[in-house]
């Protein structure tokens, strides 16, 4: 009886081998190794105890000698899950939210040493994620559940607003709280929320709205009855933003101010739905803005209607345009028109309107819409 363990869960592995003398060999893989050795293996026999029954014990024959152990690196855990100590996690809200701890790190900051727009939506989608991993309900997916997987089911965001009052800095420890609740029938809405940890301010909201699509066709699902029966449970009814009535984007055509071309996707910004990250989408739209203006304000609010995804063959074109009472940037003179305009004083933010589209041989596909609202840096 051979024992092996690994940092993630340790188990036994018995192998029984019979009294054939045809001389075959027995291939059998695990963690990460391949061993060959000659075994009689058509009487072997493997009885695999895992120390930890939580977490999902896939360990699958593949050729009935080699044994899969993606399930086992990735931890996933079969049942709900109350504390997260690898990633500093925990359920809150009566059991149906989720509390996570984050450091601030170097790679996460700009110049100025705060954290990037940039950084701030990645860490709402891995939240998003590890929320759904402590749920149990996580699948081979990309946050998909069970139920998603069955129905070939993948999740698309429509919609998301976030509201930043401050950036965090390096090395500040940052508390994330995000939540789901329903949105109509067929969609699902979910929350953020970051505050500091020494002070408890609140520094940013956001809230978004999610779709399934289907992975094999790339088109819009309602969503199953087995899926809703599997987070309807999770729904919280409250907001970060309150939302009365959504605003309306226009949509942006060629007179816009701003206009970069020949943008395209590279293989590091597909995620696993094999896509384009909603987060790349953010960066081609502040690529467009003058450089003056960014070093002078900061964002304070952004909103993205998603249209359409983005694939890595596709040329994107990014549109711009300043609102009426547009802030001159020429010859660096931005704060001083902003005091001139009174803009510190009855704070009014300054904003842009913005498109993403394809560029077609025949006809231009809108990809994402996009509003965003500025304010001085201080």
């Amino acid at each position: 009886m051979a024992t092996f363990s690994c940092p993630v869960v340790s188990f036994a592995l018995k192998c029984c081998y019979g009294s054939s003398s045809n001389g075959n060999h027995g291939d059998y893989r695990l963690n990460g190794s391949a061993s060959t050795r000659p075994v009689k293996h058509h009487a072997l026999v493997n009885e695999i105890a895992l120390t930890s029954p939580t977490y999902l014990p896939n360990i699958q024959l593949l050729g009935n000698r080699h044994i899969s152990e993606e399930k086992i690196r990735q931890r996933i855990p079969m049942k709900k899950q109350l504390v997260d100590p690898y990633r500093q996690g925990l359920i809150v809200e009566r059991g149906v939210g989720y509390r996570q701890t984050v450091v601030v790190r170097s790679y996460e900051v700009g110049a100025d040493k705060t954290a990037s727009l940039e950084s701030l939506l990645n860490l709402f989608q891995e939240t998003a994620l590890n929320h759904v991993w402590m749920s149990g309900l996580l699948s081979n997916g990309f946050g998909a559940t069970h139920g998603m997987v069955r129905n070939n089911l993948i999740w698309v965001v429509s919609r998301m607003h976030v509201q930043v009052d401050h950036y965090p800095i390096w090395g500040e420890v940052i508390e994330l709280d995000t939540w789901v609740g329903a949105s109509g029938k067929n969609g699902m809405r979910r929350d953020w929320i970051i505050r500091s940890q020494a002070t408890g301010i609140t520094y940013a909201r956001a809230t978004s709205t999610w779709v399934m699509m289907n992975r094999q066709t790339r088109r819009l699902s309602k969503m199953p009855d087995e899926v809703r029966g599997e987070i309807s449970p999770w729904f919280i009814e409250k907001q970060a933003i309150k939302e009365e009535v959504p605003e309306k984007i226009v949509k942006l055509d060629d007179k816009a101010k701003y206009v970069k071309s020949d943008l395209k996707p590279k293989r590091s910004d597909l995620d696993m739905n094999h896509h384009v990250n909603n987060v790349k989408y953010v960066n081609w739209m502040l690529e467009t803005i003058p450089d003056k203006y960014l070093e002078c304000n900061q964002l304070s609010s952004i909103i993205l209607e998603y249209r359409r995804e983005c694939g890595s063959s596709d040329l994107v074109q990014s549109l711009c345009q300043p609102d009426e009472h547009e802030i001159s940037v020429a010859n660096g003179a931005v704060q001083q028109n902003l005091l001139q305009n009174n803009v510190m004083g009855n704070g009014r933010l300054h904003g842009y309107t913005h498109l993403l589209r394809t560029k077609g041989e025949t006809k231009n596909e809108e990809m994402v819409r996009g509003r965003t609202r500025w304010k001085p840096k201080i």
